[in-house]
């Protein structure tokens, strides 16, 4: 999609099926066997079967290849197959390769799939353990030396330089953390499945790496998670009403890095995350005032006050209050701090579970939702609407 004009993929794929493993600590299996539990779950969903599937889109940082996953899982030939890079970045995009394929016909049911033992196994919140030569090792070098060893030190520069720029103080954070887990409260698939959280629960939490303290901090999750793309023509004849992809989009901004643009001239947003709400907004037609629900990326709550702003659901430095203020349906399963840490697929999934009316915190009415992925890499959004 160009920066510059609107694209013409909306409306001509949508989501058709969700499925996921059970999300715990320690899933005492291999992530090939969450992989294909989390693909079979979806085509039930989907009401398809192995054999209708003919593409496979998965992370770069995932252990199960899509031949092995298409193996194990029965599926036969496969005319179409990716990967995306960065991360938790990749979460949207997934889903926007899996559109693109099939609106050009180069495959007729995609199914996008994430799994890990990102808490038994290896755990992304440990930060850099070792890391082959590469560009990317290289422009950590710049930051590493100085202690930033973890994503959460990563985070809390751009968090410590936006608490400063608008006079506030690390508790705003916690309106995020306190909605999130309200909702993760009442979804009996969270993790903090009745477990809400205070304003002043959320300030007694210890210290990671200040301004962050451990609420502000997602989880570590073992799981799986995929999702079933085909046309909306296909998508009719199915059993669970369609979520159209409205629009779909990646982004990476000027002196882009993975999690260290300190050297950008501002460090109170989310460039990358601008770039994805233009074309989000071009691309639709919509405004913010459209979208009945967001689920929003919250690996750590300062980016979650960035994205509202850099989409412009109010102003900057307004975000702790526009979220205090509960102006806008978010994060309703719980968010990564309150269900899962899936790498934002099970984001996917909730916004699907609302436009269908099946969420167990529905928001009534819900047409249209905003899902975004991994903030402060190359990232990736969608919109998600209501078949007709």
């Amino acid at each position: 999609m160009s920066a510059r004009k609107p694209d013409t993929l909306g409306g001509r794929a949508a989501i058709v099926g969700t499925g996921a493993t059970e999300f715990s600590k320690d899933s005492g299996r291999s992530e090939l066997k969450l992989a294909v539990e989390a693909v079979q779950a979806a085509l039930d969903d989907a009401g398809l079967a192995p054999a209708d599937v003919d593409g496979l889109v998965t992370f770069t940082m995932d252990t199960s290849p899509e031949i092995t996953v298409a193996q194990a899982c029965g599926i036969g030939d496969l005319t179409f197959f990716s990967r995306v890079h960065y991360g938790g970045g990749a979460a949207c995009a997934t889903v926007q390769q899996a559109a693109l394929a099939v609106a050009t016909g180069v495959a007729e049911v995609v199914v996008c799939y994430r799994a890990f033992n990102e808490r038994s196994g290896r755990r992304f919140g440990s930060g850099v353990e070792h890391r082959e030569p590469s560009a990317e090792g290289a422009a950590l070098g710049w930051s590493l030396p100085f202690g930033l060893l973890t994503p959460a030190s990563w985070v809390a520069m751009a968090a410590q330089r936006y608490l400063y720029a608008y006079g506030l103080k690390p508790e705003v954070f916690g309106h995020v953390a306190v909605t999130d887990r309200r909702h993760a409260a009442t979804n009996p698939a969270a993790y903090f499945h009745g477990k809400p959280i205070t304003l002043a629960e959320h300030a007694a939490s210890r210290w990671i790496v200040e301004p962050l303290r451990l609420l502000d901090c997602c989880q570590e999750t073992d799981g799986g998670q995929a999702i079933v793309v085909t046309s909306v023509e296909r998508a009719r004849d199915l059993p669970r009403p369609p979520a159209v992809i409205t629009a779909a989009a990646q982004g990476a901004g000027r002196g882009q890095e993975q999690m260290t643009s300190f050297y950008r001239d501002d460090l109170t947003g989310l460039p990358e995350m601008g770039v994805v709400a233009g074309q989000l907004w071009r691309a639709s037609g919509l405004t913010p005032a459209d979208i009945d629900v967001a689920i929003l990326y919250d690996h750590f709550t300062p980016f979650v006050l960035m994205q509202l702003e850099e989409f412009g659901f109010c102003g900057r430095g307004e975000a702790a209050g526009f979220v205090a203020g509960d102006a806008l349906p978010l994060n309703t399963h719980g968010g990564q701090l309150g269900e899962a840490y899936l790498h934002g697929m099970n984001g996917i999934a909730e916004a699907v579970r609302q436009i269908r009316g099946s969420s167990v915190n529905q928001v009534p009415g819900a047409a249209r939702a905003l899902v975004t992925a991994g903030t402060g890499v190359p990232t990736s959004g969608l919109l998600l609407g209501a078949d007709g």
